[in-house]
């Protein structure tokens, strides 16, 4: 097996996995990012995206070669 973290994977691999942290972030906590981002007057877009890069960290990633 293969350990890798975010940054060794490819820029198409990233982004990929961007948009799934993006989702799963939103089904976690997305009412509460809305409520936070309203409140703050912050955009939530962008708090979404940093959210995701966050969570991205707390993955493994496991490769079988």
């Amino acid at each position: 097996m293969v350990y890798l973290n975010y940054n060794n994977l490819d820029a198409e691999t990233q982004n990929r996995l961007l948009e799934n942290s993006k989702h799963d972030v939103e089904q976690q906590c997305g009412n509460d990012l809305k409520a936070y981002a309203i409140e703050n007057h912050l955009d939530y877009d962008t708090l979404l995206e940093e959210e995701a890069i966050r969570n991205l960290y707390n993955y493994k990633y496991v490769f079988n070669i």
